[in-house]
């Protein structure tokens, strides 16, 4: 090749027939696209708005030859030689990856870069393409969606040499990580050319914010999507749907969305945007479609209803629609071609018009218009099956052109882009205010979390669908669940401690009070646990819709350099603080000096051993679960559905034996007015002293219209045994289990603080022993 020509973010070598380009994007991200020929168009993910396009300038030096050229921004440095081998080093100027041979570029017949594998290199990613492991390292095979168990596969992964690789394609990708040769690893894919991101970390939880950062930010739910949903029988009416809503109600179960599947609709399975009510099961009056109806009945209870969906429409012609225009002209430019016709053609009339194969979409019509009249009569989300979008349309030629070797795995981000646009679109013209809402899905690609929570499919609740939703989290998508086991105390304890938790009742009868008097106990004393968790659960969702880090954390995600972390496929982290052991007895505690103890959660007894333990788990709880010392857990009131009662209480749990710190996160729960700064955040931490431990509430900061200005307040303190005087901003208080708030007693060994209503504001407390 010719001569390296420098850009405003690095370089290319170009010698007409072949093209390498290396541009960093950000001081963390480096983008390498490589190509024979003509420069190729913008994939669909870029094209269409699913990843991001526009970054801000960032300073890189540059310095060419004929032989190589290297780029360098403050956190990396690129040598690209003219053969097209390069290496990408740290700040320190060691090699986080580098190229064994030059990389065939692609398209024809695709591409393939291969990598050096030094032996203690691990990896972890590629979304949910297997379930039994989380180590993919000596592993190989392809990332396509499949039906059942590789729904979401996902062409990134996380090097335990402080980087990340992704792919922008959405065609079919082979990887090889070390299966063929302990000497390399490498991708490849047909009808393609290279286009890989570099993604610098060091750390796993930088290197899954900057994947963030290109892919999308994980969307913020409505706050009620973190309480309890269950999903009613197929076979059930207005009646029975009505029922179960009672039921929860009347036993004391806490719930917020409840749902109908396929049975809903006149016509089973119905694909079409002609879809009605059953009129048997589920009769709505024409005259009366929204106040009068079952959905409407579920509404005053407290419900958010949603409906199940099926699809095969060609969801292409609206995304061509929406098309950025400086793209679509730069587009008309680089193809513009005239066309002529021979003097004196001639034009039969009869043959102007266009014939489709499918039958179903109708391009002038967005698939979510259909759906804005059942939001109309009260849905509040959709359930996107799996459906006809995890198989393959061999022979279909879609709206945009793409044949299904392109679109297969991009369908899955477009159809939930839509529904949570079409959604926020339709409430915000017909409402004022656009709403949240919740859509969710067992299919995606790289980007999935930008739009949409998902399921692990119709694969239940057990190991496997938990190491997929481990998979999930460590690609960079943590808002996922599973369909419960409510008939399982382990299954209780796994769906309910997870980002979001679901109960599908399908075509079997799992209610929780259908499972005997026992289980449905434990499934109600979860349930409660689940929505006293609701600040802290909502708060981690604020938490990884800033910063990218995932709800569900696995263990290799925050210590990927303790080999025992990536032997751990029966628990996670949920946010910062709870570690949960599911379908197991013993859990893994991190190992080192500067590790803090943990406690039992159940027993309240401190766990001060490091590396495998095994955990009491009392009767009728269904597995272990943990919290590290320093933990901050603010913890709500009892309530039996989101918005039943103002957030006015608030309990603060502390784990006392080291340092910590948690941010409250709050806002109207409903609107997207966060985006528009209405929302509030105060700064909890605790800290040591020579005299006891403190326990500071900065100040609040910001605001939101319907914030409460006042709360109930406790502070209720585990692991110092004792306490001799309690000081609230400088004024010792009152030692007493009753009388005048604020006051404080100790009950065994826990150090309880009663600091009654107060305003929203800062505080110092000293706890002396």
């Amino acid at each position: 090749m010719s001569e390296a020509r420098a850009t405003h973010r690095g370089f290319e070598f170009t010698d007409g027939a072949r093209t390498i380009r290396a541009e960093f994007l950000a001081p963390g991200i480096l983008r390498i696209r490589g190509w024979e020929g003509r420069e190729p168009k913008m994939t669909g993910l870029l094209r269409y708005g699913l990843w991001r396009r526009d970054w801000p300038a960032v300073e890189v030096d540059v310095n060419t030859s004929a032989a190589a050229a290297t780029a360098s921004s403050e956190l990396m440095s690129v040598e690209l030689r003219a053969d097209g081998s390069f290496s990408v080093t740290g700040p320190d100027g060691e090699t986080l990856v580098s190229t064994v041979e030059a990389p065939l570029l692609g398209p024809d017949p695709g591409f393939r870069a291969r990598f050096d594998l030094p032996a203690e290199e691990r990896f972890f990613g590629l979304g949910d393409q297997t379930r039994d492991r989380i180590e993919q390292r000596g592993t190989r095979g392809d990332l396509w969606m499949r039906n059942v168990n590789e729904y979401i596969p996902i062409p990134f992964v996380i090097s335990t040499r402080g980087y990340g690789l992704l792919l922008n394609t959405t065609r079919r990708v082979w990887y090889d990580l070390g299966a063929t040769s302990d000497d390399w690893f490498g991708f490849e894919t047909e009808n393609e050319v290279l286009d890989l991101y570099v993604i610098y970390g060091p750390t796993p939880a930088e290197v899954t914010d900057r994947y963030t950062q290109i892919t999308g930010r994980p969307f913020l739910p409505p706050k009620w999507g973190f309480g309890l949903w269950f999903i009613c029988r197929t076979q059930a009416d207005a009646h029975e749907f009505i029922g179960d809503c009672r039921n929860f109600r009347d036993r004391g179960i806490p719930c917020d969305a409840i749902s109908l599947e396929p049975g809903w609709m006149e016509k089973n399975y119905d694909t079409s945007v002609e879809k009605r009510w059953h009129p048997e099961r589920f009769p709505v009056p024409r005259y009366d479609r929204n106040k009068t109806t079952f959905f409407a009945a579920a509404q005053r209870m407290g419900f958010k209803p949603g409906l199940w969906l099926v699809m095969d429409y060609d969801v292409s012609y609206e995304e061509e629609r929406r098309v950025d225009p400086e793209i679509r002209e730069a587009e008309a430019q680089r193809d513009e071609q005239k066309l002529t016709f021979a003097e004196g053609h001639e034009v039969d009339e009869h043959l102007q018009g266009k014939r489709r194969c499918d039958g179903i979409t109708r391009p002038e019509e967005p698939w979510f218009r259909h759906l804005e009249g059942f939001v109309f009569d009260g849905a509040h989300w959709f359930k996107q099956d799996g459906g006809f979008q995890v198989l393959e349309h061999p022979d279909r030629v879609w709206g945009n052109g793409m044949l299904d070797e392109e679109m297969h795995n991009l369908y899955p981000l477009l159809y939930s882009k839509q529904m949570y646009l079409g959604f926020r679109e339709y409430t915000e013209r017909e409402r004022s205010t656009a709403e949240r809402t919740f859509p969710f899905t067992p299919d995606g690609w790289a980007g999935v979390q930008r739009w949409t929570g998902t399921w692990t499919g119709d694969t239940g609740g057990g190991e496997e669908p938990l190491v997929a939703c481990l998979n999930l989290a460590l690609s960079g998508h943590g808002l996922n669940t599973v369909d419960m086991m409510s008939y399982r105390e382990d299954g209780i304890h796994f769906g309910c401690l997870l980002p979001w938790a679901q109960l599908n009742s399908w075509n079997y009868f799992r209610h929780p009070w259908l499972q005997g008097d026992r289980l449905q106990a434990v499934f109600t004393a979860y349930a409660r646990l689940r929505y006293r968790l609701l600040p802290y659960l909502y708060s981690v969702a604020w938490e990884a819709h800033r910063t990218g880090m995932p709800m569900m954390r696995p263990m290799p995600l925050l210590w990927p350099d303790q080999e025992e972390a990536y032997e751990c496929l029966h628990q996670y982290l949920l946010g910062p603080s709870l570690l949960v052991g599911c379908f197991t007895d013993r859990v893994w505690l991190p190992e080192g000096d500067d590790e803090a103890p943990w406690y039992n959660f159940w027993t309240g007894e401190r766990i001060d051993e490091q590396g495998w333990v095994v955990p009491d788990v009392p009767d009728m709880r269904g597995g272990p679960l943990l919290v590290r010392a320093g933990t901050l857990l603010p913890v709500g009131p009892e309530m039996q559905y989101v918005g039943e009662r103002p957030d006015d209480e608030l309990t603060l749990h502390v784990w006392a034996g080291a340092p910590g710190q948690f941010t409250l996160y709050e806002d109207d729960g409903r609107t997207f007015g966060y985006e528009e700064g209405q929302f509030r955040t105060q700064r909890i931490s605790t800290e040591p002293l020579a005299d006891g431990l403190g326990v500071h509430f900065d100040a609040p900061e910001g605001g939101f219209p319907g914030a409460v200005e006042r709360r109930d307040l406790r502070v209720i303190i585990y692991g110092l045994g004792s306490a001799s005087h309690v000081v609230l901003d400088g004024t010792p208080l009152a030692r007493s289990s009753y009388g005048p708030r604020p006051r404080w007693h100790v009950e065994d060994g826990i150090v309880v603080i009663n600091l009654g209503m107060r305003d929203v504001e800062h505080l110092e407390l000293v706890v002396q022993p």
